[in-house]
């Protein structure tokens, strides 16, 4: 059973597990399904507004497909998120990310 097939058939068992969600999101993207691993993100964040790791991942999942303005705003609500969690490694990752998109341009 491939990595698409298991976490779908965890979310079926359990909708609300937000690792198998990250998890189900991360696979999209590394397979360059940007739409359906944005969707996932979007509806882990949705679930669970203050899974930060979600924020970044989809940020970078963005950046990769040159939708910088869309990265820029996952990342200021990733930023709010880990302040809220107090998260601050996940808070120095995406500020130096937005950094460098802001550099970018």
């Amino acid at each position: 059973m491939d990595k698409v097939a298991l976490l779908s058939e965890i979310l079926a068992q359990n909708p609300s597990d937000a690792f198998a969600r990250y998890g189900l999101a991360m696979e999209y993207a590394s397979r360059g399904e940007v739409e359906t691993s944005l969707a996932e993100f979007g509806h882990l964040l949705t679930e669970h507004p203050d899974y930060t790791a979600g924020y970044f991942m989809a940020a970078q999942t963005l950046a990769k497909a040159g939708r910088n303005d869309e990265a820029r705003a996952r990342l200021h609500e990733g930023i709010a998120s880990a302040q809220r969690t107090g998260n601050q490694h996940a808070l120095s990752e995406m500020q130096a990310m937005l950094d460098d998109l802001d550099l970018a341009g």
